[in-house]
């Protein structure tokens, strides 16, 4: 046997061990406890990502079982939509290019505001404005609400994912490529159809007179967002591509 395939059948072993001992932890320990503790180990077999998750027998506040983290197997896989792809549907369900910020607010009978949300994060913006078409409002928010949905049946606490860049003016295209040669100048940010969601950070939703609440890996988060991304994009809504320099995942109505 060759020493890589004795070092992949080294690794899934010790994850399959791994997840068993911790398993067994959780049973021994947590009989009494009414939170959902999640079991998360990666194995890299192959350069191919593979997460196996399992939740514990604890109950949801519903008394139902915690639905499994799965994610998905393959995150270039899966989202795969190139710039090509999305920049035909922003053309087709996009407005015409703004220029500026004073033209962008000439045109907010096309454009809906969405800068603020209890299901996700607007960060502070630089390079964008917070305007999408209305198509692309109501996806994002659907997005925020199927997020918290699996949060809540995964038994995971509250969180906001965060968007890092919504529509870009031609002039915002033109400052950015400067600095950024991924920047391309006929971008899709530009029609109001296309943001980015960071896959790397996450805000926690707290009760502002409770105790806080305990924090959750962000690639447990990412894992369930990953998720939720990807049941819309196969419902065919939108197209999805994952960024590794960027640390989000590009997206475009559809």
């Amino acid at each position: 046997m060759k020493h890589k395939d004795v070092k992949n059948k080294y690794i899934e072993w010790f994850g399959i061990i791994v997840i068993v001992l911790a398993l067994g932890r959780c049973a021994y320990d947590g009989v009494n406890s009414t939170s959902c503790e999640t079991i998360q180990t990666t194995i890299f077999n192959n350069q191919e990502e593979v997460v196996l998750t399992e939740n514990t027998h604890h109950l949801l506040d519903n008394g139902e079982k915690p639905h499994r983290i799965l994610s998905v197997s393959s995150y270039k896989n899966s989202f795969p939509d190139s710039n090509s792809v999305q920049l035909v549907a922003a053309q087709q369900w996009g407005v015409t290019p703004v220029i500026d910020r004073a033209d962008a607010e000439q045109r907010k009978n096309e454009l809906v505001y969405i800068g603020a949300s209890p299901y996700y994060h607007v960060d502070p913006l630089h390079q964008s404005i917070p305007y999408l078409v209305p198509r692309a409002a109501i996806l994002l928010e659907d997005i925020g609400r199927a997020f918290y949905d699996s949060l809540y049946v995964k038994g995971v606490n509250l969180h906001r994912f965060i968007v890092t860049s919504v529509l870009r003016t031609q002039n915002d295209v033109k400052k950015l490529r400067r600095f950024n040669g991924n920047a391309t100048e006929n971008s899709c940010h530009l029609y109001g159809t296309t943001l980015d969601i960071c896959y790397n950070r996450y805000i926690a939703v707290q009760d502002p007179e409770g105790e806080k609440r305990r924090t959750v890996r962000n690639d447990t988060l990412k894992w369930i967002l990953t998720e939720v991304l990807r049941d819309k994009r196969e419902e065919g809504r939108c197209y999805i591509k994952y960024e590794v320099k960027q640390g989000c995942y590009h997206l475009t109505v559809r």
